[in-house]
């Protein structure tokens, strides 16, 4: 069946929304005194975010009727993927509502930095989801995906045009905020802990599981009151406003687990990497999208998980093959293990924070379009397929107002003891640029003799060699060498601590104002 194009007009664009007025919305401005010269700013700025809230409304309400639209497409759909594709497609608009939702709610808040850094996020996260739905409709047969792609196009267009004014809001004096107080810049303690940290919430992520109480216990001989995870998730409570934690016992548990928006602040405690196992085996060479590929996912706020193995065993032979997608924002992953081969993790969208982890992979093994920092970890480079070259990083950053991208800090890449006797048949790299404005950053970080000198490779020979932002800074061991870096406008060997700032946890990420209270050890700036 052939379903008509949908109208252009019925999608309302933003330049049209320049001429409309919303006398129920307005922007107050900051409280505190504000000098003459900067109220024509301030003006500006509400003139400004009338408008985005204008915007904001009219998409939410876009978005929901594309949503509903899709489940007319699923009858329509010729083969699995292209049905994962749809299923995809209706729970990434989902994610963008919500995320456009929570903008607006905060859009009076935006004289404040902390606002501006939420709303900027999900602003991204809302940019992003379109391309991912479009994504798995690469390689079937149907019109179903040109049909949606007309009307996603628009949403999209929309979004970056609220980020990108959003963006511009920056421009004004921000209002002073009240200072947290982090003794130590979020220094971890000797027990690997902020000294500051309350001990309520110390104890969830440092003491050991036996001397903890749990919300609930999932266990493989029936010590637990739930056998498995996902029946572990389904029964805690929606929209948790405190942290619900949940011991998954040891045992491999093979099982593919997906935390829902819905599920917040879920914290999961396993009794170790290796111990505890979260296995699967799904690949796109069984016709899955890559999005569906994850066995383990979560969308829901404020996600913490300790002491866990997400596993994909699919092997190098079957592509694309998901350990851990990710979606929930100001998540933190503490002692974990991620193990797959192409496409491990999926750092997919929204903040994310990973310390004293280890990340297996092959190629593009950290990929997607999240801002992550990984601190303390080790990422292991495998032995890929002949012929095959290794990339660790592959980000996604499409537009260049989106404040996202990879930061490794203070961490190690080294090759597994089977790429390690044959690395040089096997050229290892950073990174390659996903999207035209991949932003990846390797700080105080050692790399291996595996990695090439060149450093940075290109994708597919997309000339994205002066849009993306590829950085170095202070590192170490024979692959750190920049003598030979590719010679690309958009890399850059970062010369001082000033420049390099940028990208710490406390600023990248805003981690001060979120991390103290996921129990997770950080350092915010630098700690040499």
């Amino acid at each position: 069946m052939a379903w008509p194009p949908p109208s252009r007009s019925r999608l309302l664009p933003l330049a049209l929304l320049l001429f409309i007025s919303l006398p129920q919305y307005s922007s107050a401005a900051p409280s505190s005194a504000v000098d003459p010269a900067s109220r024509n700013e301030y003006d500006r700025v509400d003139g400004s975010l009338a408008v985005i809230g204008i915007a904001m409304n009219a998409t939410i309400g876009k978005v929901h009727t594309a949503i509903n639209s899709m489940y007319g497409f699923m009858p329509l759909s010729v083969d699995q993927r292209e049905q994962n594709a749809v299923r995809d497609c209706i729970e990434l608009l989902d994610l963008s509502a919500q995320e456009l939702t929570w903008s607006l709610s905060k859009l009076n808040e935006l004289h404040s930095s902390s606002s501006s850094s939420d709303v900027v996020s999900w602003l991204s996260a809302a940019f992003g989801n379109q391309d991912t739905c479009l994504e798995g409709f690469a390689g079937t047969r149907s019109q179903v995906g040109d049909y949606i792609k007309v009307h996603l196009d628009q949403i999209t267009q929309v979004v970056g045009s609220m980020l990108a004014m959003v963006r511009n809001v920056h421009t004004l004096p921000i209002e002073p905020e009240t200072p947290v107080d982090i003794p130590g810049d979020g220094i971890a303690d000797a027990d690997g802990f902020p000294d500051w940290f309350q001990d309520d919430d110390r104890q969830i992520l440092h003491r050991h599981p036996r001397r903890l109480r749990f919300d609930a216990v999932v266990a493989m001989d029936d010590s637990g009151n739930h056998s498995s995870i996902m029946e572990a998730i389904n029964a805690a409570p929606d929209h948790s406003a405190r942290k619900y934690v949940i011991h998954v016992k040891r045992g491999v548990y093979r099982e593919y687990v997906q935390i829902k928006k819905k599920k917040t602040n879920i914290v999961l405690i396993g009794e170790g990497v290796g111990v505890t196992v979260i296995s699967g085996d799904r690949s796109f060479a069984q016709g899955f999208t890559t999005f569906r590929t994850a066995t383990f996912a979560v969308s829901g706020l404020g996600f913490i998980a300790r002491d866990i193995t997400f596993r994909n065993t699919a092997g190098p032979q079957n592509g694309q093959a998901v350990a851990l997608r990710v979606d929930s924002d100001r998540s933190a992953f503490f002692r974990c293990s991620i193990e797959g081969y192409q496409d491990t993790l999926y750092s997919h969208s929204l903040r994310q924070f990973y310390r004293d982890c280890s990340i297996y992979g092959t190629v593009d093994f950290i990929f997607g379009n999240g801002a992550a920092v990984f601190q303390n970890c080790n990422i292991y480079a495998r032995k890929p397929l002949p012929n095959q070259k290794i990339s660790i990083t592959a980000q996604g950053r499409k537009d260049a107002n989106q404040n996202t991208g990879f930061v490794i800090q203070k961490s190690g890449l080294f090759p597994t003891s089977d790429l390690a006797r044959v690395s040089s048949a096997y050229p290892a790299y950073l990174g390659r640029p996903w999207k035209p404005y991949a932003r990846t950053v390797f700080m105080q970080t050692y790399m291996g003799n595996h990695i090439r000198p060149e450093g940075w490779l290109e994708w597919l020979g997309h000339p994205y060699d002066s849009s993306v932002y590829y950085a170095e800074y202070e590192n170490s061991g024979p692959g750190s060498n920049l003598r030979g870096r590719v010679k690309w406008p958009g890399f850059h060997a970062i010369g001082s601590e000033v420049q390099a700032r940028a990208f710490t946890v406390g600023t990248f990420l805003d981690g001060r104002s979120w991390l103290p209270h996921t129990g997770v050890p950080f350092t915010a700036g630098f700690n040499k």
